[in-house]
C-alpha cells in the first residue's frame, strides 16, 4: 500500500498549485468592420478573413 513518506507542507501543496489560473483569451480587431474577434478565425460581423470574404452574413 502507498503510504506518503512524510507530511507535505503548506507551502510545497500550494506550489503545486499555482499553476492553475485563468487566461483572458487574446481579442483583435478585423480589419474589415473594427468588431472584436478571436485571431486566426474568421469574423462573426463581416464573414472575412485574411481580407477576404469566407462566409456570407446576413444583415438582420
Amino acid at each position: 500500500m502507498a503510504v506518503p513518506k512524510g507530511k507535505v507542507s503548506k507551502s510545497r501543496r500550494d506550489k503545486r498549485r499555482a499553476n492553475w489560473k485563468l487566461e483572458v483569451p487574446g481579442i483583435v480587431e478585423c480589419p474589415q468592420c473594427h468588431e472584436f474577434k478571436l485571431p486566426h478565425k474568421v469574423c462573426k460581423a463581416c464573414g472575412y478573413y485574411k481580407g477576404k470574404e469566407v462566409i456570407k452574413v446576413s444583415d438582420n
